[in-house]
């Protein structure tokens, strides 16, 4: 931390300008986070954002792709059909595929968000449950007890991750982002008041995270729920109000010019 304290005014502006550099409107297009900017009302950007996030591993154009035509078979209104599906309406859900998730899983992700709605007062409501003052992750861990309510299929499990598990959570973490932050840059929507900006954590994968270690921000070579601890530490340090900026930063690093 000593180390990283001398380096850090300079560290700090380095970032913020890859910051303006990436969140911006035309990052949006070959993100999942295009899925949700298709819509308004705030219950399908939900929706759309949170089963974007759950597909968003792999190729980012087959997240893209696969995510779109998810919105189609839903009719391109998701809240109305997870909130009106019938058994016929869940048959065109056949043969959605994206790596392991599939079929069997989003038919189950469909009733545990109507569950959700109807039951729990919605997403958000759900998930600003147990938030603490600097973290998200015992909400996150109380969200996927509340999703799996319902009966489910134990291979369904694996696809909402939980930080009480040592999983650094990263779709639900960059779902979040999404909902929460609010700097009227084009990229994320903050239409979540229930939770700050200052409690949220980063997205942490194999791009940011070989970043973050190659600039001094984490040392623990797992990317795992004690390497988010690590690096949500540092990226508060740099700016406690809106860490998870750095977001932008450290992914457009590692994706755009191979940091």
């Amino acid at each position: 931390m000593d180390i990283l304290a001398k380096a850090l005014p300079e560290l700090k502006e380095f970032l913020d300008e890859k910051v303006i550099q990436y969140n911006h409107p035309r990052f949006v297009v070959a993100d999942p986070v295009a899925i949700p900017h298709r819509y308004d009302r705030k219950e399908d950007i939900e929706i759309a954002g949170f089963l974007a996030a759950t597909i968003a591993w792999g190729n980012r154009k087959m997240i893209v792709q696969n995510g779109f035509r998810l919105m189609e078979l839903m009719g391109n209104s998701p809240f109305d059909f997870v909130m009106n599906h019938t058994a016929q309406h869940l048959d065109r859900l056949d043969g959605f595929v994206h790596r392991t998730f599939n079929q069997i899983d989003l038919c189950y992700f469909i009733r545990a968000l109507k569950y959700l709605y109807a039951e729990q007062g919605g997403l958000e409501k759900v998930l600003s449950v147990a938030v603490e003052d600097k973290s998200t992750q015992p909400a996150i861990t109380r969200f996927k007890n509340a999703f799996f309510a319902l009966p489910h299929p134990s291979r369904t499990l694996k696809h909402v991750s939980d930080p009480a598990s040592g999983s650094a959570a990263k779709r639900i973490n960059m779902f979040l982002r999404w909902m929460v932050r609010q700097d009227n840059c084009g990229v994320d929507f903050g239409i979540w008041k229930s939770i700050s900006p200052h409690q949220l954590s980063c997205p942490l994968d194999l791009h940011s995270g070989n970043v973050a270690r190659k600039l001094g921000l984490l040392s623990r070579n797992q990317n795992d729920a004690k390497a988010l601890a690590e690096l949500d530490a540092n990226l508060r340090w740099m700016d406690p109000a809106d860490p998870v900026k750095y977001d932008f930063a450290l992914f457009g690093l590692g994706i755009f010019e191979k940091f």
